[in-house]
């Protein structure tokens, strides 16, 4: 979990769950155990949901004064 010009990666894990018609990715941040949670249509990329539960994770980690290294 990099933006250009950033430090080094951060290690994320992503959990895809399907429920019914919709889908709950978790992403989890490894070195802090910070998750954050998405639902989307199952209908969605998983790309696209990856990268919604990603930006998430990286807005809570910057409210805690979490870096990006």
């Amino acid at each position: 979990m990099k933006p250009a010009g950033e430090g080094p990666d951060r290690e994320v894990y992503f959990e895809f769950t399907a429920m019914g018609s919709s889908v709950r990715v978790a992403a989890i941040d490894a070195a802090t155990g910070v998750e954050t949670v998405v639902v989307g249509p199952v209908s969605a990329s998983a790309a696209d949901l990856e990268r919604l539960a990603l930006a998430k994770l990286k807005a809570r980690l910057a409210k805690r004064g979490i870096s990006g290294q």
